[in-house]
Parts: C-alpha cells; structure tokens; sequence
C-alpha cells in the first residue's frame, strides 16, 4: 500500500537523475586589496574571470603599462558632451549640421537623420580630427576613430571622446583589440542601462610600447581610416553624375500632385485602376509617382531590378532557428544593423555543420552583391566588400546578385540615393513589424542612363569605393594583429 501511496511515486520521481548536466558557473576569488583597488565595488562583472585574465596579461605583459587616463597616460583627456535639450530643425535649414549617436558613429559614411542648428549651444558636441570614440551607454566599448566624415557632424553625449597629444591611432587598436574590451567591460556599471564615465579609464592598463611599434600601429589606424574619407568622396561623386545625368531635383522640390495643399497632412487622389490591390495610403505617395515620372522622361530606358540586364538572382532567406558557435568553428553572422559598418561589432558565428546547406543557398555573401534591409528598418542598402565574402547574413537582408561587375555598382549607387530610398520604401507593409519582400524588390524602378559613358563611370567609381573600403579592412586588421602579436601577446626574449 506505501509503495502506491501519491507522495512516494513523487519522491521518487523528482529524485530521478535525468542527466542533465548545470550551467556552468564563472567563479574566481577576490582579495580585499582589489576591491579597493577598484574603488569598493562589488559587481561580479567588475572581477570577471576573462577581465581579470586580461589584467594580469597587461601587467606581467613585455612592456610595463601605464594607465590609460592619469599622469604619463597616452589619453590626455576624456569627456564626453554635455545633455541638452535636442532642438531639432529640417536637413535644409539654416546652418543645420547632422546629429549622429554612438551606433552611427560606427558606419562608414553616416547618414543622419536628425539636424540642429550649429550654434554656440551645440559646440561640446563637435569632435575634432583624430579624437578616440567609444560607446559609453547602452552598448559600452564600440570603437571609432574621428576622420574628415565624422569631423562634419555633432555626436551625442553617449559617445565618450579619448584625446590624445601622441598616437590616438595606438589607443584606439589597444581598446578595440579583445583584451582592451575585456578590461573596458570590467568597469561598466548601471542595473538598467549601463554606462561607463572617464574616471573609469584610469584602472585600465595599457602597455607603454615602444614608440617605433606605437607609430606603426597608429599610422595603420590613420590610413585606414582615411581611405574610408576617398571611398565615401568616390561615392558622393559617383551619387552626384546620377542625379545630374537625370536631372533630379531635391526630394523637396518634386512637384507633388496633391489635392489639398496647407493642410496638416498629405492629402491626394489615386485611380482605382492605380490601387494594384493595395489599400495601404503609404504604398501610394505621390513622391513615388513624381520620382518614377521624372525618370521616364530624363532616362533612355525605365526598367526594374528583376530585369536580367540588372540581376540574375534576389533572395530572399527564410526564417530558421539559430545555432550559434565559437568564433574559431563557425561562419561570421551578421544583421542589418551592421550593414553600414567596416567590420561589423558584435559579430556572431553559426553552426556550420547545422546550418551549411543554408548558409551556402541563402545566407552567403559575395562580393558586390547589394543588400537591403527588409524587416524592421527598411531601405538599408549597401555593397558587399571583399572582405565579407563568404560571410553570412541574416534573413532581414535580401540580396540582390547583379547580373555582373558592369553593373553591380550603378544599381548599388541608385538603390543607396534617396530617390532609390523612397522607391524602396514605397512597397512597406505590415501593422506592427514593417517588411516588404524578394518580389517588392524585383519591381523597383531602375533607369538606364541615355549617356552610356556615365553610367560606365559612375559603376567604376562605386568599385573603386568598395576596394579602398577593402584596403581600409586590411590596414586596421593588420593593427590589431600587430597589437596582439608584438605587444599585448609579445614574448619575451628570454622565455622565447
């Protein structure tokens, strides 16, 4: 009767050992002596093991290390600028200069969306030449380097401004290299969003190399950064021949049918026979029809991106679950917020042995493809280098094979403009999440210039880009190489 008793079967069930193995658990022990060495703090993340690791590696490394921010630190100053009331204007007003945060900051050639009035209010939030940037809120450590591009724009306060008198080339590799993100995330703090502020700096350890190492991984920074400036000069000029060869005019100047004017909202009319089973007033703008008119008249040819002269393939990815690996193991992943990015942050790696047949079907990128973000942000378009080949991309993205190199940067140029932007755009559906599909993308209007010469042109110098963006991959990578080989990892003579 016991045996059959309802509590016995439950003991017995719940002491069933079902092999499942525990979450392992980071642990390390912590001397009195650290705690106060980092200011009696008593966050777990602030004595991680890998942070830690990282410590000990600076400290017993070749080159004897002085902190980053203090007396005979290369940072002389660190700051960031100051909260304000964000007045914001229109792109064409009077001194309107673009305002980016600290995820802009990251792209290759910003493209803001918000403007202020460049004014006396505003002056703590430009950043001059050469100035380390890095994230300090939300998302902490993504790194920058200020060029001719970010020069011409006011950041926010989220992005924290390392100055240095010598070598701001060397920081900015030191604190992008695994060990400096190692370090920086061990001084985070905040329970909801996380921050960190310039006196944190001061118990991070950088090693004091010898200045013949600190110039050559300063000057890789430096140029890397400014082939990125020529790239983004090739692409405006390239971006500029296309809008003169078809006589585009302002987005604001396009003269816009509307049936009501000076009322608060956009009021027009459209044909029954022009609905095409769309209801959605978004889909039918008349910015769309005023810009896909004025290429018919300005254009020899108005075709779309499904045309075989343009492309051969769109995909499309579907939806699948994930399985993530080691950096060593798997394939690089990345999303459509990287899209913009050199060498995307935050990268992540799929299974290979899981998702292989996808990743070689849908997911892999090859050089000059042109991808569109198509979930969520919509109309993200950029070119793919020759450094992501082989890397994969997430189902957000559709990529558009052209039909070969004497194309594939003409029609990246046009889908990348702003005229391109509002024809993509147009096909957005969907109440909550936005999202338009491979079968939206192959009706965008593309036209072929009546000056072949031109479009020729503009092709080549849209390449051109995409190969100084290549190079700019392989100077920075070939600095932090030299951080991690020469310096952080170096060896010493003796031991060697």
């Amino acid at each position: 009767m016991v045996n059959n008793n309802l509590t016995s079967q439950l003991t017995e069930t719940l002491s069933v050992d079902n092999g499942t193995d525990e979450t392992p658990i980071k642990w390390c022990s912590v001397s009195l002596s650290e705690v106060l060495e980092k200011g009696n703090r008593l966050e777990a993340s602030v004595y991680d093991v890998e942070s830690k690791q990282a410590y000990a590696r600076i400290k017993d490394g070749i080159y004897p290390p002085v902190y980053l921010l203090g007396i005979n630190s290369p940072v002389k100053k660190a700051h960031y600028g100051g909260r304000l009331k964000r007045n914001y204007v229109e792109k064409n007003s009077k001194n309107a200069i673009g305002f980016i945060g600290s995820s802009e900051m990251l792209d290759i050639n910003p493209q803001p969306l918000k403007f202020m009035v460049d004014d006396e209010r505003v002056s703590n939030l430009h950043v001059k030449r050469g100035t380390v940037l890095m994230s300090r809120s939300g998302t902490i450590g993504n790194m920058s380097f200020v060029n001719e591009t970010l020069e011409k724009f006011l950041i926010s306060e989220h992005a924290m401004r390392l100055e240095c008198d010598d070598y701001p080339g060397y920081v900015y590799a030191f604190l992008k290299s695994k060990t400096g993100q190692a370090l920086i995330q061990a001084n985070i703090y905040g329970s909801v969003i996380q921050q960190i502020e310039p006196e944190h700096l001061t118990g991070i350890p950088i090693p004091n190399a010898p200045n013949e190492i600190k110039s050559e991984i300063d000057n890789l920074v430096s140029r890397s950064y400014s082939l990125r400036d020529e790239s983004n000069v090739l692409i405006e000029k390239a971006t500029q021949l296309m809008i003169k060869e078809l006589c585009l005019p302002a987005i604001e100047n396009f003269d816009l049918k509307l049936f009501k004017r000076n009322v608060p909202v956009d009021t027009f009319n459209v044909k029954l026979s022009g609905l095409t089973y769309r209801l959605d007033a978004s889909y039918h703008v008349p910015i769309v029809d005023a810009i896909t008119q004025h290429l018919k008249e300005n254009c020899r040819e108005l075709t779309t991106v499904a045309d075989t002269r343009i492309s051969k393939r769109i995909v499309l990815p579907g939806r699948f679950k994930r399985i993530y690996v080691e950096e060593n193991v798997g394939r690089v992943f990345i999303g459509g917020k990287q899209l913009w990015e050199l060498d995307p942050c935050n990268k992540k790696y799929l299974s290979l042995s899981k998702h292989g047949d996808r990743i070689k079907e849908q997911l892999e990128l090859h050089e000059n493809m042109t991808l569109i973000t198509c979930s969520g942000t919509i109309g993200k378009v950029s070119l793919v280098g020759k450094h992501w080949e082989n890397w994969a991309a997430n189902q957000h993205i559709i990529r558009i094979v052209p039909a070969d190199n004497s194309v594939a940067g003409y029609l990246n140029t046009f889908l990348a403009s702003e005229y391109g932007y509002h024809l993509i755009t147009r096909h957005t559906y969907g109440a909550v999440i936005d999202e338009i599909d491979d079968l939206h993308v192959s009706k965008i209007p593309i036209p072929i210039l009546k000056n072949q010469d031109i479009q020729r042109l503009i092709n080549v110098l849209t390449l051109q880009a995409n190969e100084k963006r290549y190079e700019a991959y392989k100077l920075e990578q070939m600095a932090l190489k030299i951080m991690d080989n020469e310096v952080i990892y170096a060896k010493r003579p003796e031991l060697v």
